[in-house]
């Protein structure tokens, strides 16, 4: 059953490769402007239950549900225009294009739905401001440092105002000081446009930024709020 007023809830989910079980009747729940940390230890799912979540890995079984529609019964053009339009990403390495600059960087997920330059500029510049990168709109990725590249990878996932971002192990190639920036400038921003926040994580000072932790153990998981 799908909890009360989420946003984006799984139930049951089961997905294997070859005879090995990623997930084994995983659940999950996030509602809007919540950050969930998702913990476990390497191979435990954390990963595959971000991409089931995100469309990106369809399930075996199980049900998703995101703001009432049911993502398994969707198909892949569907699920792609939910990325582009509804979900944000932030990987562990930015993947930040070299060859376009930092503002046309964050920009492009805008410039991917249309719009114009000067106006996917214009917002692109707003979110760059909020995560005090914005004195790097003009440098490529190259020139810039690993956590300035980040935290531009943040203002790109937050530039088409996202009702959900993924954020598998963001601070994962940076170092303590750098990591802890990252974190607070993502959930604060999140937090203030109501955005959820799924973040995948093995560190506990990057899940303690979270509201709730979730735990994923052979495939399964378990909401850390009901053994507090």
């Amino acid at each position: 059953m799908t909890p009360a007023g989420s946003l984006l809830a799984a139930t049951g989910l089961r997905k294997a490769y070859g005879s090995t079980y990623a997930l084994d009747d995983a659940d999950f729940s996030i509602h809007a402007g919540e950050v969930v940390a998702v913990m476990g230890p390497s191979g435990s799912g954390k990963s595959t239950l971000l991409h089931c979540l995100a469309g990106i890995v369809v399930p075996d079984s199980g049900t998703i549900t995101y703001a009432g529609r049911e993502l398994t019964a969707m198909n892949d053009g569907e699920r792609s225009a939910l990325r582009r339009s509804d979900f944000g990403f932030v990987f562990q390495f930015g993947r930040l294009v070299p060859e376009l600059t930092c503002v046309e960087n964050v920009a492009l997920p805008l410039r991917l739905t249309g719009v114009k330059r000067k106006e996917a500029e214009r917002t692109s510049l707003h979110w760059m401001e909020q995560l005090q990168v914005d004195d790097l709109a003009r440098k490529r990725p190259g020139e810039v440092s690993g956590g300035q590249g980040q935290r531009v990878a943040v203002a790109r996932a937050l530039v088409t105002a996202p009702r959900v971002i993924f954020a598998d192990e963001p601070t994962g190639a940076l170092d303590s000081l750098n990591g802890e920036l990252v974190m607070q400038l993502l959930t604060e921003s999140a937090r203030a446009a109501n955005t959820a926040v799924v973040l995948v994580t093995h560190e506990t000072r990057v899940a303690a930024y979270s509201d709730r932790e979730i735990v994923v153990r052979d495939g399964r998981s378990r909401d850390m709020e009901r053994f507090v």
